[in-house]
């Protein structure tokens, strides 16, 4: 679907960091520019806010990333990685990401979910009584239920060299060959 994308515009950016994450490195072993995303996901808009929502994990090792996002304009919202006494550890904002969406939309003219997660489609349909709802995400790894909801969606898998930092470490075959 075609939508009018003018400066004008008041959009507010909710980065499901996880969900890019863990899709950037499953398909292409690398780690995702979100200060890049966000420029293209905006397209020239008025960026009212952008958030991250992240999981600090038990090292603390993810500092220096989140000092990236803030560097970059992005707030952080930080919870930690939960551990079950099973052993399980889990680590999600879907909630609070939903909350913070909906409190936003009533002064936003559109809302940007970067994430492919399916789970946001009753968001999605929720926020689009109020504003323009927009997703984010490698197509790849979308939900399709989420990409046929969403007013547009901008598929970072049609050039992900763009949106992505860092490579792959060569194979020992590939390594010695010229």
């Amino acid at each position: 679907m075609s939508i009018i994308k003018h400066p004008d515009q008041r959009v507010a950016v909710f980065i499901d960091a996880q969900n890019l994450y863990h899709s950037a490195r499953n398909l292409y072993g690398k780690n995702v520019d979100f200060g890049k995303i966000l420029d293209h996901a905006v397209a020239g808009r008025k960026l009212i806010r952008a958030i991250a929502y992240v999981i600090a994990s038990e090292g603390g090792e993810e500092s220096t990333f989140f000092e990236a996002l803030t560097k970059r304009g992005i707030e952080t919202k930080v919870k930690d990685l939960q551990v079950f006494s099973s052993g399980a550890k889990k680590g999600d904002w879907d909630v609070g990401l939903a909350v913070d969406a909906i409190k936003m939309a009533p002064r936003m003219d559109a809302i940007i979910i970067v994430s492919g997660d399916g789970d946001y489609v009753p968001l999605v349909q929720y926020l689009q009584t109020m504003t323009q709802v927009e997703a984010v995400a490698f197509g790849k790894s979308t939900s399709s239920m989420l990409r046929e909801a969403v007013d547009d969606f901008i598929d970072i898998s049609e050039d992900p060299k763009k949106f992505l930092i860092g490579q792959r470490k060569p194979s020992r075959k590939r390594a010695g060959k010229k």
